[in-house]
This record gives structure tokens, C-alpha cells and sequence, in this order.
């Protein structure tokens, strides 16, 4: 079954008919208030959210549909040691479409290739959040006018930052687009997002670690949160979790035309007097949420009725490749298989199909 676990399970058309579609349910919201009347939604958070939750059973409502689900995982079977193969399967049973959050990495695609049903990845660890990248490239759209031709600034935990990798993946494919990573040395993109992304698709990029130095320079100013909850150190989170932090006076250097987005939940990233600049699109972004995943949940239910299914991954499976990654969903679920794929043939490099850790044979 179709499912939507990395943002570049879709096309740039496929991504633009979903830009269309989410302007005509803002536009036009009266068409769609049936067009999901007798299907459910299961939102199966395992991980603290309000606004990916709330606004996906806000998306299902407003298409006409019902949610059922829980928002932690200690209101599941998982706290009696269910894995999510078997959660997937018995959701298949209850529901037509799930939406998926998840600590460890790799677990939406788990249940995506155990469910019937289409399966949305919600934002699994420090992996993927294609869902979060969606409606941040539908506020860039409307704002902006483009989703070309720009100069976007990433700024904070670009490290752990799930939403920056599925951003610049999806961006890597989008012309003359140039990439400016601010971030501590510590928190800085990882080498493997900068070599199969970054230079794959050849986009320009600069790392540094000064915001008043790129600010001058930006269409797009996407600031991010110093996640706590993605550190095993406190000490290390509690020396960087203020690295930045936007103010009106910085805004100042910044173009009458940038826009500031920020995937939320902020803390003391951006002040909150930076709300009454009209370029602070955040809480707009908050809003186009609702109607991408409003067009993204009547996509994927359509074909689910037309039989679309997934594409199959070339996987290897070799005694000598071991996923090690802690955060990794097979680190938990034994019985699951180590499947890695083939990235790199020259080099020898393979990923592991969850989490995307890095192997490498000789």
C-alpha cells in the first residue's frame, strides 16, 4: 500500500498537485467537508506532539472523517511489549489511513510495510518528518511566491533536526537553491545528509556559525529548537540550548521579503516580539499543516481505492551488517531483519533501511 514515510517517496509533480490541492481547501473549504464521511484515522503518537496531532485529527475532521487513537506510548499495547509489525497489522483492521510518531527511528516504516493501509510517517527520532516539510513548503509557496530561486538559511539543531534533513532532501531537487547551515560546531549538519543530499544533487551550501552574518542574505530564515529530548548529555543541552536566538534587532538586517519559519514547539529561539513582524510566517505555517495534511490524507486514501502500491527497496541482508544505532527501531524489535541498502557501490556504503545508519564493506 502507497504510504508516505520519507518526503522523497514523492515526486516534485506529486508534491505540486498536493501544493494545489491544499490552496483549493483553503480557499474553498466547503468542497471537502465530506470527502473523507465514513473513513477513520488512527493517530498513533508514541512520542509527545500537539501540533502534528491535533492537526492531523483537525485535517480528518474537516474532510468529514473520525479519528480514533492515543498520545502516548503508555496508552498502548507497546507498553506491554507489542511490536509495531503487530500494531500495524491490527490497526488494518480498524481504520482506513494511520498517521505515525515514533522515538525510535525507522518504526512508521515498519508498520508501513506490515499495514494494509496507508501508513504517515508523523516524525519518527531524529530521522524523517515529511509531513512537517510539506507544509513548510506550501508557507514558502505562498509566501514567497516560489519554491525556486531561493537562498535558505537552517538555523539551530541541524544535527538532530529532523525537520531540516526532509527539508533540504526535498529542496535538493528544486533549481538554484543555495543552503546556509547555522548551527554550534557541535550541532552541525550530519556528513551524511551533506554527501547524499547536499552535494548528490549538487546544491550550494555554507556552514557557519554566525545568524547576524547570513541574515542579509535570506529569502528563508527556517529556525529550528535545541531538542532536549534528542541529547543523552543534559550538560551538553544545557550549554547549547541558547546558541541562538532571533530578535527584533536581528531582524533589522534581514530583507523587507524573508520569511521566518520555525516547525514549533519554540522555547527561546525567537523572541516573541519577532510575532508582530509581518515576515514571521510561523504561526501561518501552523495553519497550511492542516491543509497539506488535508490533501495528503485524501491523496493517499485514493489510492489506496486504485491499489497503488509502495515502491520495493533492493535491500541486502548480510551477516556483517549490523545496525548499531540506539535510536534505531530494530534496536528494540528483536526478530526484525537487518536489512541494509546499497548507496555508495564505489565506496561500499550502505544504510540501514529504518534509521539510515551508515555500514560500510570492503
Amino acid at each position: 500500500m502507497r504510504s508516505l514515510i520519507d518526503i522523497v517517496d514523492f515526486s516534485v509533480e506529486e508534491i505540486q498537485q498536493l501544493l494545489d490541492t491544499a490552496c483549493d481547501i483553503s480557499e474553498n473549504p466547503a468542497k471537502y467537508v465530506d470527502a473523507c464521511r465514513g473513513k477513520k484515522l488512527a493517530t498513533l503518537f508514541f512520542e509527545p506532539s500537539t501540533r502534528t496531532r491535533l492537526s492531523f485529527e483537525a485535517a480528518m475532521y474537516e474532510l468529514g472523517g473520525n479519528v480514533l487513537g492515543f498520545s502516548q506510548a503508555s496508552s498502548s499495547s507497546a507498553s506491554k511489549g507489542e511490536s509495531m509489525a503487530d500494531t500495524a497489522k491490527m490497526l488494518s483492521c480498524y481504520v482506513d489511513i494511520m498517521a505515525i510518531r515514533h522515538p525510535k527511528e525507522g518504526a512508521p516504516y515498519v508498520a508501513a510495510t506490515n499495514a494494509s493501509i496507508p501508513v504517515i510517517n508523523a516524525g519518527d527520532g531524529g530521522h524523517c518528518h515529511p509531513t512537517q516539510t510539506l507544509a513548510d513548503l506550501l508557507t514558502i509557496y505562498r509566501e514567497n511566491g516560489r519554491l525556486d530561486n531561493l537562498t535558505i538559511g537552517c538555523c539551530g539543531d541541524l544535527k538532530y533536526g529532523r525537520t531540516v534533513h526532509s527539508l533540504l532532501a526535498a529542496f535538493a531537487r528544486y533549481a538554484n537553491i543555495k543552503v546556509i547551515l547555522i548551527s554550534p560546531e557541535e550541532l552541525k549538519l550530519p556528513k551524511y545528509v551533506k554527501y547524499e543530499v547536499l552535494e548528490k544533487y549538487g546544491m550550494e551550501y555554507v556552514e557557519t556559525t554566525s545568524l547576524e552574518e547570513a541574515m542579509p542574505q535570506l529569502d528563508v530564515l527556517y529556525m529550528t529548537r535545541i531538542q532536549q529530548e534528542r541529547f543523552d548529555n543534559f550538560d551538553e543541552y544545557e550549554r547549547l540550548k541558547d546558541s541562538y536566538i532571533l530578535t527584533p534587532e536581528k531582524m533589522a538586517a534581514g530583507k523587507p521579503t524573508m520569511r521566518v519559519l520555525h516547525p514549533l514547539p519554540r522555547v527561546n529561539e525567537i523572541s516573541v516580539k519577532v510575532d508582530e513582524d509581518p515576515r514571521a510566517a510561523y504561526f501561518r505555517q501552523a495553519l497550511n499543516a492542516k491543509y497539506m495534511r488535508m490533501a495528503l490524507i485524501l491523496k493517499l486514501l485514493k489510492e489506496a481505492e486504485e491499489g497503488k502500491q509502495m515502491e520495493t527497496l533492493q535491500t541486502v541482508e548480510d551477516p556483517r551488517l549490523i545496525c548499531d544505532n540506539p535510536r534505531c527501531i530494530s534496536s528494540t524489535e528483536q526478530e526484525l531483519p537487518h536489512k541494509f541498502k546499497l548507496v555508495d557501490p564505489e565506496r561500499g556504503i550502505y544504510r540501514c533501511i529504518y534509521c539510515e545508519s551508515k555500514k560500510t564493506l570492503n
